[in-house]
């Protein structure tokens, strides 16, 4: 299998594709040649463009979409028209439009599209899936998913030699599409592993809340958004946005809890992440203590087991691998995309619907059931 990948960003994904057999890495594009030959020379990349369609109409199979957000839907349906698989980092889309045209593009081309959201391959988050999934903790109703970095000077192009934001430094994309948006714009790394633990769940309604503009009034986006979604279930999660506040990383908090027992991921300062189950041994009637998760090692799935070092070197806890695993053999027809254009869209238009709500006083906003409605006609007819 040959692959393309466009925006050089999306490099984390060569040393995984390198570590799986029969697949290879062909082609690299970006608008900036100085940087594309430098990277390509590198990774070991033979070939090299600048623009992106005399790539789609090369020998590749599939494309790795890694490019700034708002490029994201129009790269992967070009993608998908000229019979390349898509692989599509985060988010799926800056639209409610572009998320239908993906939908049905890809229905329409029958091709495979996975979304490359890494975070919920983080070995814990995979831990609690496999432990949801044998009925530790009972029946879920509420999960939450925290995703807290501080990427204000990101909104700036800074000078490669020293590293720094300099002043009169012209803005980025991300000062637009990112930090000039209001509500959860970026959702996905919280939402995505909780989704995945509300097995077959899917998003009723969102309701977005922000804190006002306290640290930086340069961006549209405020400090923090607090976004709880209502399941289709009844069920709740709550997730939290912050890349505005003055604070150290915090990029992966979740928690989860059950009927019968409940999860929280560490905070930093030498947390750990902790568990309590019902009835373990050696817990005294009506007792609640936390263990370790690493108690319950034995839930790690075998691949994370069984990772070579080669694989190891792929980078995101490891998670860069098993993205590029995954895809390759959804594209091989050996299982469905793990996580697929459906979920891309509902994941995606969190982002959309929390910025209504948030700029019309936390309304609930009603979300489209993209897996349920094969065109937005039908969808407008449904409602």
């Amino acid at each position: 299998m040959k692959i393309g990948i466009v925006g050089a960003r999306g490099l984390s994904a060569v040393q995984g594709f390198k570590s799986l057999p029969g697949t290879e890495v062909v082609a690299l594009c970006d608008l900036d040649e100085a940087y594309l030959k430098e990277a390509a020379e590198a990774n070991g990349i033979p070939r090299t463009y600048r623009v992106y369609e005399d790539m789609l109409e090369s020998d590749i199979d599939a494309v790795v979409v890694s490019t700034p957000m708002q490029l994201h839907v129009p790269q992967s349906i070009q993608a998908l028209h000229a019979g390349k698989h898509v692989l599509c980092e985060v988010t799926a889309g800056v639209t409610m439009d572009e998320l239908w045209w993906l939908k049905e593009t890809v229905e329409e081309t029958g091709l495979t599209y996975m979304l490359a959201e890494n975070y919920c391959y983080i070995p814990q988050n995979q831990m609690i899936l496999k432990m949801v999934k044998q009925g530790l903790f009972g029946d879920v109703y509420f999960g939450e998913g925290e995703y807290i970095h501080d990427i204000r000077e990101l909104a700036y192009r800074y000078n490669r030699d020293v590293g720094v934001v300099q002043e009169g430094a012209k803005p980025t994309w991300r000062k637009y599409w990112q930090l000039g948006k209001r509500g959860a714009y970026y959702p996905t790394h919280s939402l995505g592993p909780v989704m995945q633990w509300f097995q077959g769940d899917r998003i009723r309604s969102v309701s977005c809340y922000g804190t006002g503009w306290n640290t930086d009034p340069r961006f549209r986006q405020e400090d923090t958004t607090i976004t709880v979604l209502k399941m289709a279930s009844g069920k709740l999660i709550k997730l939290r946005l912050d890349c505005i506040s003055k604070r150290p990383h915090n990029m992966t908090y979740y928690s989860l809890q059950g009927t019968k027992g409940c999860y929280e991921a560490p905070r930093g300062f030498g947390d750990d992440h902790k568990i309590w189950i019902e009835g373990p041994e050696g817990e005294q009637p009506g007792e609640k203590r936390w263990r370790p998760l690493s108690d319950f090692s034995e839930y790690m799935p075998e691949r994370y087991r069984n990772l070579t070092e080669e694989q190891k070197k792929a980078g995101h806890w490891g998670s860069d691998f098993f993205i590029a695993q995954d895809f390759v053999r959804a594209v091989n027809g050996e299982c469905k995309p793990a996580i697929d254009v459906y979920d891309a869209c509902e994941w995606t238009a969190v982002a959309l619907l929390s910025e209504l709500s948030v700029m019309n006083g936390g309304r609930e906003m009603e979300m489209p059931d993209f897996r349920g409605a094969a065109t937005f006609a039908d969808q407008i007819i449904k409602l």
